[in-house]
């Protein structure tokens, strides 16, 4: 259960999420990844009391630094950017996303790193790009990812506050990104020989992740409407109420194939000549009778009883609209892979599971979460024969 990143050498400098998410994904493929912390440790690691839960439990921090080793060294001193820059002679990948200002000041840019490892892949994220007037500039994802690249406006329905995006989601995108990044990467170093720079942001990311909007906007000059459960233009395409108050969404895209199989599902087959509803231009003109129509049908079962009803149905397309305990009870869920479990002294505890699976190269968590400086004078004994261990 190695996986397919065995071998591979990683240091991280990293803090909070985003930098941590990527070494933690290639820590799950198999990587040797050694988190370079300060003395004070990587501010995550105070997200446990931050949640309520103490200094002894801290799920956001082990879901991002299983399977590392934890080495503490002082930047602020030249023997800590030595030991940092003694690190890097011998890595594959070094991952950070520190800010390249203060990468300079430290001697630990690009240019410095290559010029002593040019095998080196060597991995940045910003919060804005690396040029532009804000390319130093400082940012969480909340900031770049979630309001300045426009998911918060188009999440918000007109006349309403914006929501608030839940921790971590944009630095975790963008992880997953510079992690598929880093490896193809590492992929061109097999021929050629020589590393490079290969960097994302988190304003990229969240322009990315709205790519939908944003293309269309970019080559028409037109913006796609915001939508209302009220009047949504394609009623198949909706959130709906069962008797028991759960939600659910019906997922009908396709006009022609699915909503006859709503009509079915329904018991309102005369909705298919109605000429109200016939068409899909009939339906996005007299939507909000439709919906109206549909949430009085939905309304008289729970929602156990719809999913037996689609159940019968192959071209109903639909979900349930799960809260976290409906997610960790879904069988699905647990099929899918969506858990894995982690050592933890002579057992295990189960945590998410980063979104891919290698079947020629399997590969599992090793570990839990270091100690701030657990591993710092095994790593450092040693540098070189410390990697094959």
């Amino acid at each position: 259960m190695s996986g397919p990143l065995d071998g591979v050498k990683v240091v991280e400098l990293g803090v909070w999420v985003a930098a941590p998410a990527t070494g933690g994904i290639l820590a799950d493929w198999g990587a040797d990844v050694i988190k370079v912390e300060p003395p004070s440790g990587d501010p995550a690691r105070t997200f446990g009391r931050m949640l309520g839960l103490g200094d002894e439990v801290n799920p956001p921090f082990e879901m991002d630094n299983r399977s590392k080793r934890s080495v503490v060294a002082d930047l602020t001193s030249a023997p800590g950017q030595a030991v940092v820059r003694e690190l890097l002679r011998t890595a594959d990948v070094f991952v950070t996303n520190v800010r390249p200002s203060a990468l300079r000041r430290l001697g630990l840019d690009f240019e410095s790193v290559a010029a002593g490892n040019p095998r080196l892949v060597y991995g940045l994220i910003t919060g804005y790009g690396t040029a532009g007037p804000d390319a130093d500039r400082a940012a969480y994802d909340v900031a770049a990812f979630w309001a300045r690249a426009g998911l918060a406006h188009l999440l918000t329905p007109p006349g309403q506050d914006p929501p608030f995006q839940r921790g971590g989601m944009g630095d975790h995108s963008v992880g997953m990104t510079l992690a598929a990044a880093v490896c193809a990467a590492l992929v061109s170093r097999a021929t050629t020989g020589a590393g490079q720079l290969v960097t994302t942001s988190l304003y990229r990311q969240g322009a990315y992740t709205i790519s939908f909007d944003l293309n269309t906007f970019l080559l028409t000059g037109r913006q796609i409407a915001i939508g209302q459960r009220e009047s949504m233009g394609n009623p198949c395409m909706n959130n709906y109420v069962a008797r028991d108050g759960r939600r659910f969404w019906i997922v009908g895209l396709e006009g022609e194939r699915h909503w006859p199989a709503l009509c079915r599902s329904v018991q309102r087959e005369d909705w298919l000549t109605d000429d109200r509803f016939a068409t899909g231009r009939a339906r996005a003109v007299n939507a909000r009778e439709l919906i109206a129509e549909l949430d009085a049908v939905f309304a008289t079962r729970p929602l156990a009883e719809w999913a037996e009803i689609f159940a019968a149905e192959p071209d109903l397309f639909w979900s349930p609209i799960n809260s976290l305990e409906d997610v960790v009870s879904d069988d699905q869920f647990h099929e899918a892979g969506g858990a894995v479990y982690v050592p933890d002294g002579d057992g295990a505890v189960p945590m998410v599971a980063t979104p891919a699976d290698f079947h020629g190269t399997p590969c599992a968590p090793r570990s839990g979460a270091p100690r701030l400086g657990e591993h710092t004078d095994d790593v450092l004994a040693d540098p070189q024969a410390a990697w094959l261990t």
